[in-house]
């Protein structure tokens, strides 16, 4: 399998603004003291890294993902199918898939294709993007990418699809830490071999208002129907923690159908952020509805991973 990289040769414009998992079928820990959070992996090899809807989102609630763990070791785990049920804990389910293709060492974040069934887009740390094609219980590598104009030291953590126009826009995010991190935009499509191609890329900072100590500014990034970027920021001093995390809307981004330009702004937050203290968020998926919910999903290292929703991508 070949890496291949090309840039689009007509772009749409892009404007962005910036302020081992748990056993198959085994139910999810909902006691009170969780806070809504339910159990989906008990150790390190099982927290969520990524996650990325794979199923309509139920009117109850319920919605099917898939989620991947950033393993590093051959014959880990890398990716399971999570179907959460906020109101009926015992009936959210963990499933592992088999992962056919070449192994990816700490996967960070997965996305559904927009307008292709079953496809998917992970992402691993260094920068590398596979195409999935999940069917059944097995994920099959189509096809690896690496993303446009990766900086020296980079250490990407969030990658999410927009569509705009009948067009599709990528964001995508290194973790930053003692310095902030670098959030990158541009247009996206596949070309008619299945390839992945990055149109002009547009990049600017951004620093988490919290949490403070031991920061990621950003651990995963979702674009909300109304164009605002949704990133989650989180606090790790260490496997057994302590954790916090908080969720914020970090800027906007928008395809223009002329494909003429790119244009980036900066801005200062409108509001304080969502604070989950305890939990350290690597995942978050705005999902479809006026209510601005999104799934959740937690990599607490040893304490393993955990699941909710919450409203926190705004109307």
């Amino acid at each position: 399998m070949q890496l291949r990289h090309k840039s689009l040769l007509s772009a749409a414009l892009v404007t962005l603004v910036l302020a081992a998992p748990a056993r198959a079928g085994a139910p999810a820990d909902s006691a009170p003291r969780t806070g809504g959070w339910q159990q989906v992996g008990d150790d390190a090899t099982s927290g969520v890294s990524g996650l990325a809807l794979s199923g309509k989102a139920a009117a109850d609630g319920a919605v099917d993902a898939l989620v991947v763990h950033d393993n590093k070791k051959p014959g880990q785990s890398r990716i399971s199918h999570v179907t959460f049920h906020p109101s009926a804990p015992k009936d959210t389910k963990v499933t592992p898939l088999a992962w056919d293709g070449m192994e990816p060492k700490d996967l960070e974040a997965i996305e559904a294709v927009p307008g292709k069934d079953g496809e998917f887009m992970a992402l691993a740390s260094r920068g590398l993007v596979y195409r999935l094609h999940v069917d059944g219980d097995t994920a099959r590598v189509l096809d690896l990418t690496p993303l446009p104009a990766i900086p020296e030291g980079a250490d990407f953590e969030g990658f999410a699809l927009g569509t705009a126009h009948g067009k599709t826009v990528a964001v995508w995010a290194d973790r930053g830490a003692d310095r902030p991190a670098t959030v990158f935009a541009a247009p996206f499509s596949l070309n008619e071999y299945g390839e992945a191609e990055f149109g002009s890329v547009r990049k600017a900072e951004f620093r988490a208002a919290y949490p403070k100590g031991d920061v990621r500014h950003v651990s995963d990034i979702s674009i909300a129907k109304s164009g605002r970027i949704m990133v989650s920021s989180a606090s790790d001093a260490g496997d057994d923690g302590p954790f916090a995390s908080a969720v914020s809307e970090a800027g906007r981004v928008s395809l223009n159908a002329s494909g003429s330009a790119a244009t980036l702004r900066i801005a200062a937050p409108r509001s304080a952020p969502d604070r989950f203290d305890g939990r350290k968020i690597e995942a978050v998926e705005c999902l479809p509805g006026a209510d601005g919910r999104a799934l959740l999903g937690t990599d607490d290292e040893n304490l393993g991973g955990f699941v909710k929703s919450a409203s926190v991508c705004g109307g």
